[in-house]
């Protein structure tokens, strides 16, 4: 099946927009971020309306392996050196109120939610865990070096964080969403000051938040230079073991792995959208050396914004756009990335401060050595002579035989053969190409 074992969830449909209307807070997007921005918003009494171009969870969300964490690789030695200890207690900080967060709303709706440890291994050379938990150390973040780890392959070790999480997104996301102010089928066309256009109306909004992935607007705050997409791929084996944690290769293009039920999901074979990778063919490999008497029930695929600095961008979209406001770039992490997007902003939204929100600034610097590498690809690509071309921003599209589908190497949007959009930034699918 190539579907996400999330997708049969019975999750609540809402009519279209009607008529122009207003709001305090306009929240575009109806994944996870947009779901919880618009619940806590409503929670905290404010006036919200949330807008989704098709239907709710319909996009990252159900292909999530839905890992609550807040250790997100081997990222806090490098939040050290690139912000310095307090921003990267902070980052650790966030993650573990929206664990927390988490942990009560599962409570209330129930969503599979259970304790686990998270591992990050290595099959190898043991240094940089060394180096990750001497960072861990000093920052005061609780984490311990495990000699063994329950998994069938050898390992150099990893670095353990107990009481981490593990759930059932649109199970959540369905008890969250039921008494929301959600139009489905209402797509935002366009920007005017305080005012979005759709097909069945205007919506007028003190704040806006932009929650849609990949965000919309070009012409503020550098989107399209500070993100790349990555894709990832997940197999759901049945019969294998019981891996007893959440686990994540130290190294880049390794495999993570976790449980849900009588599954194993492996996850892995990333790339960047629109270049080549290893794909499920790198999963059926692993599931034949370490699994090979488990059997696949169902796979998919998953796509990630990806930002300069491995934070994401919270906060207000661009540095004149006071009202607008965006969450992106959940780098891998959009469970709790989603949950400190709602906490950040609606404290923003409301002029409350909040301690996270410097962190998490769209405003911080873009220098760093991920902008060559966007510059490169989208420069490439745009001098390439080929067709398809992007919509977005007019990059060459490249096929990809693995899911056949027209992905672009920019920005990561992707069309199907015939020319229909499956994911933004574009807004539209290819017409006459």
């Amino acid at each position: 099946m190539m579907d996400s074992l999330w997708a049969d969830t019975a999750l609540p449909t809402f009519p279209p927009l009607e008529q122009d209307t207003q709001t305090d807070v306009l929240i575009i997007g109806g994944g996870l971020a947009g779901i919880l921005c618009a619940y806590t918003l409503t929670q905290a009494g404010a006036d919200c309306l949330l807008i989704e171009a098709d239907t709710i969870c319909g996009g990252v969300t159900r292909n999530t392996t839905a890992k609550i964490t807040s250790q997100h690789g081997l990222l806090y030695g490098k939040l050290e050196r690139q912000f310095g200890p307090e921003a990267a207690r902070l980052y650790w900080k966030a993650n573990e109120a929206a664990l927390r967060r988490y942990r009560q709303l599962a409570k209330a709706f129930p969503c599979d939610f259970a304790e686990k440890p998270s591992y990050v291994y290595a099959l190898d050379r043991p240094e940089a865990l060394q180096a990750e938990l001497a960072a861990l150390e000093r920052l005061g973040i609780p984490a311990a070096f495990a000699d063994r780890v329950p998994l069938p392959f050898p390992t150099a070790g990893a670095i353990r964080f107990e009481g981490q999480g593990q759930f059932h997104p649109l199970k959540l996301a369905a008890g969250v969403a039921r008494d929301l102010p959600i139009r489905e089928h209402t797509a935002a066309r366009a920007f005017e000051k305080n005012t979005v256009v759709t097909d069945h109306g205007r919506v007028r909004a003190k704040h806006i938040i932009v929650a849609t992935h990949f965000p919309l607007l070009n012409k503020h705050g550098g989107y399209f230079l500070k993100l790349y997409q990555h894709r990832s791929y997940v197999l759901a084996l049945e019969g294998a073991m019981d891996v007893r944690g959440m686990y994540l290769d130290a190294a880049e293009n390794g495999i993570s792995l976790r449980n849900y039920g009588p599954w194993l999901l492996l996850g892995g074979g990333g790339h960047r959208t629109g270049k080549p990778g290893g794909g499920w063919a790198a999963l059926e490999a692993f599931a034949r050396q370490y699994f090979p008497n488990a059997r696949e029930t169902c796979r998919w695929a998953t796509q990630d914004c990806m930002t300069l600095d491995g934070v994401p961008y919270i906060g207000q979209y661009g540095r004149h756009t006071p009202g607008l406001y965006v969450a992106t770039g959940f780098n891998k992490w959009g469970m709790t990335g989603s949950m400190v997007a709602a906490m950040v902003l609606s404290d923003l939204v409301q002029g409350k401060q909040n301690p996270y929100a410097a962190v998490f600034s769209p405003a911080r610097t873009m220098l760093r050595p991920q902008l060559l590498a966007n510059l490169t690809e989208a420069t490439a690509s745009l001098l390439t002579v080929s067709k398809p071309r992007c919509p977005h921003m007019g990059c060459a599209l490249k096929w990809n035989p693995r899911e056949r589908t027209w992905d672009c190497p920019c920005h990561g949007s992707r069309f199907t053969e015939e020319g229909e959009l499956l994911d933004n930034p574009a807004t539209g699918g290819l017409k006459g190409e």
